[in-house]
């Protein structure tokens, strides 16, 4: 994608994280670039939620704080006992007061990418996404990919999120509630 606001926002997010987290994020605007495109979605907002997202994945957690203090929703224990949990609230926010986008669904994506939400719009959960199964995760292969891609649009959320609740659990860690929330909801549209 070109455009003046992507490249203002490429290198800003290339300038700030490691350079393997660029070409994460990278790969993942691509990849969301791509699922817009397979599900009807613009894939210009796809390219700036993908390069932004991770934008504060290198930051201090006080400056994590402070950044996700400012969206107005309250932080959760497990945001508190595990700050980096709060880089796609604080990349939300900085996305805003840095570069002026107020698109509602760019907020949304950026702010909800880690674990999913009830309430997020289609980007967002595309974003969720595209940040699991880019071309650089060890099991996305292109069969792996093609695959997914085609399933319905909550299909392929609903494969990846029980994907990833499977493999958190696997390995002993704490599966954050608004995915086991946002697994239920997708779990109950597809049995009707």
């Amino acid at each position: 994608m070109q455009g003046e606001l992507f490249n203002k926002i490429s290198e800003y997010t290339k300038s700030v994280v490691k350079e393997t987290r660029f070409a994460h994020s990278q790969r993942t605007a691509q990849m969301l670039a791509d699922l817009c495109k397979n599900y009807g979605l613009s894939e210009e907002k796809g390219w700036l939620a993908g390069i932004a997202h991770d934008m504060c994945k290198d930051v201090s957690d006080e400056e994590l704080f402070e950044l996700a203090s400012k969206d107005g929703r309250p932080i959760t224990k497990m945001e508190q006992e595990m700050p980096f949990l709060l880089h796609g609230r604080a990349a939300a926010v900085r996305i805003q007061e840095m570069f002026g986008v107020t698109d509602p669904e760019i907020i949304d994506a950026i702010a909800n990418h880690t674990f999913g939400s009830v309430d997020s719009c289609d980007l967002a959960l595309l974003l969720f996404v595209a940040d699991k199964i880019e071309p650089g995760r060890p099991q996305s292969t292109d069969q792996y990919r093609a695959n997914l891609m085609s399933l319905s649009c909550h299909g392929i959320v609903l494969a990846v999120l029980e994907e990833n609740i499977e493999y958190l659990e696997k390995k002993g860690k704490t599966v954050a509630p608004e995915s086991f929330a946002l697994y239920e909801k997708l779990k109950k549209e597809s049995a009707e």
